[in-house]
Order: structure tokens, then C-alpha cells, then sequence
């Protein structure tokens, strides 16, 4: 007689997915990694979302809208996949909010995997998940969250931020490009795509850009020599701006000029400066035909090879072939019957 090998056990259940609600939560934070896990299951994926709030009652969206909630933390099992924590504008008032800050401290015990969705961040650094951390939120609010939670590494330029087992993205949408990278870890690149091309949306944002623009920033800069000199880079990228120079006019010393971008913006001026010339390149392919030479040229780059490089890092792709793709007039015809895709590999979006 022949051993029997092991029984077969029980396929494992689907993976909860909890999503925590509260009143004054902003209603695209909490639908849009919603539907992409629910979404997911069109393709193969087994999610069991679960909207959840501390006392277990509906809540009332910052959009007025009332959403039906599936119970509190005793509904759910005791053990989760993933725990997302979507944000209010006015994070001040959810940091108040104790029940929320209990309900968000007791389910980081139970989840695998732990994310914010914009000002969410907040509610998690108020925990102290955050603490000694990368994160990101929502542009405007970044400066917010370094100064309100120091021990937070706080990133205002990209979409999501993955540190270890917990991801932050930043305002609003990016829950979308967050859920969909999440998705892309756990079923693969094509199941990631399959919901992309469902929801028509981009697979992911092209990686490494700002999810801002730069020529915003002088708005938020409150040094006044950062922003005397942020307004000279915006007013003409393609001079042949040097520190020196950028600090001559500012009437600073180059070292001194550097100290204060890196204090007020996180960046040196160079940075800034390829930044600016990167979006100018960005509005010239988009609305014009001229080369890819001329547009080097025109935005300060010098040269096409220059730019491109600098394209390739900071999107995955070539100056063509994001002409080709982010044109905004007729969308280029694809050879075969795709939704938008960009690289998977995205750490920040447009």
C-alpha cells in the first residue's frame, strides 16, 4: 500500500482589503482604490473590500455624498491584506478625531499592508506608522506634513511612495495609480493592465515626474530670494542659467542660494531649473510639431540627446514617444486594441 501524500487544504480566502471611512473623507479617496480592487476581480483577482468606519454608521463625504459602510473594526476579520486610510482636506480635524486615530491604530496591527490615499498620511503619521518613514500626500500639502509630524521623511514630488510594507501616495487620483500598483505587486503586470484598460485610465503614470508643476512652486516658496529666483527660471528656462549666475541675481552667494532652495524646496537650484526646462519641452511637444532638436533648443536643453536622457528618467520614455502619447488633440491609433499604458515602474505622476 502506497502512502497518501498530504490532503489538500482549503484554497486560501480572498484577500481583505479594508477601507476606512469617516465623515469630511474626500469621496474620490475612498471609491477609487475601491474600484480598482473590486475591478480587479473581473480578471482573476480575489479581493473582498470592505468599507469600514469607527462607530460602524454611514458616513457624509466632503462632497455631501452619503456612502453605506459594511460595519466597524468587529466586522472584520482578524487578520488583514491590506489597509488603505484615505484623507480629509482638513486634516486637522481627523488627527482630532480619536475614535478615527483608535480605529487606524488598531487595524495597522492587523493589516499586512498599509497605504494612505492623499491627506490620509496624516492620520497615519498621527499613529506613528510613519515615523522614520519616506511618505508623500497631496502637493499642497506636503509642507504641512513636515512640519506638523518631524520625523516623517516627507517627498512632495512623487505619486506614491513605497516604504517596506507601507505606500502613501498623494492627492486624490493617485489612490487610483497606488491601488493599481498594489494590484500589479500581487497578480502580476497583466492583471494590472486588464483593470487599467477597464477603467480606462494609464496603467501608470509615467515614472519619476513631479505630481505638480514646477512653476507652481514659487507660489509656496516664502523665501523671497527662492522666489526671485524661481520666477527668473520660470519667466525664460531656456537662458543659460548657471548657480552662479541665478545667485548674481539674486544677489546671494551660490552656497548660500543652494542652502536655501534645499531648506525651502527640498531640491538644488539645478534641480528646479531641469525641472522647468522639462515642463516647457513637455507644452512644446504637446501643442507643436517642431523637432525634437528645436525643442531641445527652445527649452534649454542644448542639445536632443541631453533632453532625451532626461526624459528617459524622468518618464521611461523618449521625447517622441511622448509626443506620440500625451498629444492633445487625436490620440495616436494603436497598433493592436490596448488601453494607455506607460512603464510599470512609476514612482510619480503628471
Amino acid at each position: 500500500m502506497t502512502a497518501a501524500g498530504p490532503a489538500a487544504g482549503p484554497a486560501p480566502g480572498p484577500a481583505v482589503v479594508a477601507v476606512v471611512a469617516f465623515d469630511g473623507v474626500q469621496l474620490l479617496d475612498v471609491t477609487g482604490p475601491a474600484e480598482v480592487f473590486t475591478t480587479a476581480g473581473m480578471f482573476g483577482a480575489r479581493y473582498d473590500v470592505r468599507i469600514v468606519s469607527p462607530d460602524g454608521a454611514d458616513v457624509t463625504t466632503s462632497s455631501g455624498l452619503r456612502i453605506g459602510v459594511d460595519g466597524g473594526p468587529r466586522t472584520l476579520p482578524a487578520r488583514l491584506h491590506t489597509l488603505v486610510v484615505p484623507g480629509r482636506s482638513d486634516w486637522r480635524r481627523a488627527v482630532a478625531d480619536r475614535r478615527l486615530i483608535a480605529l487606524v491604530g488598531e487595524l495597522l496591527e492587523r493589516s499586512r499592508r498599509i497605504t494612505s490615499v492623499c491627506a490620509g498620511a496624516f492620520v497615519l503619521a498621527e499613529t506613528g506608522a510613519l515615523d522614520g518613514r519616506r511618505a508623500a500626500t497631496h502637493w499642497r500639502l506636503a509642507a504641512q506634513l513636515a512640519s506638523a509630524y518631524p520625523r516623517v521623511r516627507v517627498e512632495p514630488d512623487p505619486v506614491f511612495v513605497r516604504d517596506g510594507d507601507v505606500v502613501t501616495s498623494a492627492g486624490v487620483t493617485a489612490g487610483i495609480d497606488l491601488a493599481l500598483s498594489l494590484v500589479e505587486d500581487d497578480h502580476g503586470a497583466d492583471v494590472a493592465r486588464d483593470v487599467a484598460r477597464e477603467l480606462v485610465v494609464f496603467m501608470a503614470r509615467p515614472g519619476g515626474q513631479s505630481q505638480f508643476s514646477a512653476r507652481l512652486a514659487p507660489r509656496t516658496a516664502k523665501h523671497p530670494v527662492v522666489r526671485r529666483v524661481m520666477d527668473a527660471v520660470g519667466a525664460d528656462p531656456a537662458a543659460p542659467h548657471s548657480l552662479d549666475s541665478l545667485a548674481g541675481g539674486a544677489g546671494v552667494s551660490a552656497r548660500h542660494l543652494s542652502r536655501l532652495f534645499r531648506s525651502e524646496t527640498g531640491r538644488t537650484p539645478g534641480q528646479y531649473l531641469e525641472s522647468v526646462r522639462l515642463e516647457a519641452a513637455q507644452a512644446l511637444l504637446e501643442s507643436g510639431d517642431d523637432s525634437v532638436d528645436t525643442v531641445a533648443e527652445a527649452a534649454g536643453f542644448g542639445s536632443s540627446e541631453t533632453m532625451r536622457r532626461v526624459f528617459q528618467h524622468a518618464f521611461g520614455i523618449a521625447p517622441t514617444a511622448y509626443r506620440a502619447r500625451f498629444r492633445t488633440t487625436t490620440p495616436v491609433a494603436p497598433t493592436a486594441p490596448t488601453a494607455p499604458t506607460a512603464p510599470a515602474a512609476s514612482v510619480g505622476g503628471a
